[in-house]
């Protein structure tokens, strides 16, 4: 492992439908605490992955960095981490949702799927009436604002989303950049049973469980599990 005693910059990558606001509300804190510079990425609603590409291209000249994803965030970051190893401090890997290209059975994918045809059905508002009448308060609120930011684009991103590959068992196992997982005992759009699968395949891997409760009390849970034991182990290992 090369010798890199700090990240050039941190960059996030939200889940499905999220945006900068959430990651930064998950991250920013931590990265803030450990002077890390941080870049949190608005997603192109009509090219999702190619923008957390563009972005993570885009940083990593300036140096390794740390790649801090949330779902399908967290899916682009070991996928862009195992391709590009000599760009990447390590990764924090939040709510895994899937594994496998085969997302016929993937809570995440099918929500996506079933969401944006809603909204092409029913309209935005409409749609956004459901989800607050069925979500806790935190997740209303972060959806709405960032939903309404992507709309008229929003079914667009959420097809893409749907229809994202997720890393193959041998692409994880793949991986030789530290890497935190951290997963919610609860939640059953990202199974904790993915993020422990996830620990199990990729090498040196630590798992940090939470509670939906947790994360809805304070996002930057996600960053405090994942990013304090990654750079302890780049520390120890240096």
């Amino acid at each position: 492992m090369p010798d890199l005693p700090h990240p050039a910059v941190a960059v996030a990558l939200p889940g499905t439908g999220s945006d900068a606001h959430f990651a930064r509300r998950a991250f920013g804190s931590a990265c803030a605490a450990l002077d890390i510079p941080f870049h949190p990425v608005d997603p192109d609603p009509r090219r999702v992955i190619d923008s957390y590409h563009a972005a993570l291209d885009a940083a990593a000249r300036s140096g390794p960095i740390l790649i801090a994803g949330i779902s399908l965030g967290a899916a682009v970051a070991v996928n862009w981490a195992a391709r590009h190893p000599e760009s990447v401090y390590g990764v924090v890997a939040a709510l895994p949702a899937w594994t496998g290209a085969d997302t016929t059975g993937c809570p995440a994918a099918l929500s996506a799927a079933a969401t944006a045809s809603a909204l092409r059905a029913d309209g935005i508002d409409a749609v956004i009436d459901i989800m607050q009448a069925s979500s806790p308060a935190w997740l209303a609120e972060a959806l709405t604002r960032s939903w309404r930011s992507q709309w008229p684009d929003l079914p667009s991103a959420l097809d893409e989303a749907a229809g994202y590959h997720w890393p193959e068992p041998e692409l994880l196992s793949s991986i030789t950049v530290p890497v935190s997982l951290v997963g919610a005992i609860d939640d059953p759009v990202h199974p904790i049973a993915v993020a422990e699968r996830w620990a199990d395949l990729i090498p040196g891997s630590d798992l940090h469980h939470i509670t939906l409760d947790e994360l809805g009390a304070d996002p930057a849970v996600l960053g405090v599990r994942g990013f304090s034991t990654l750079i302890q182990r780049r520390i120890t290992t240096r």
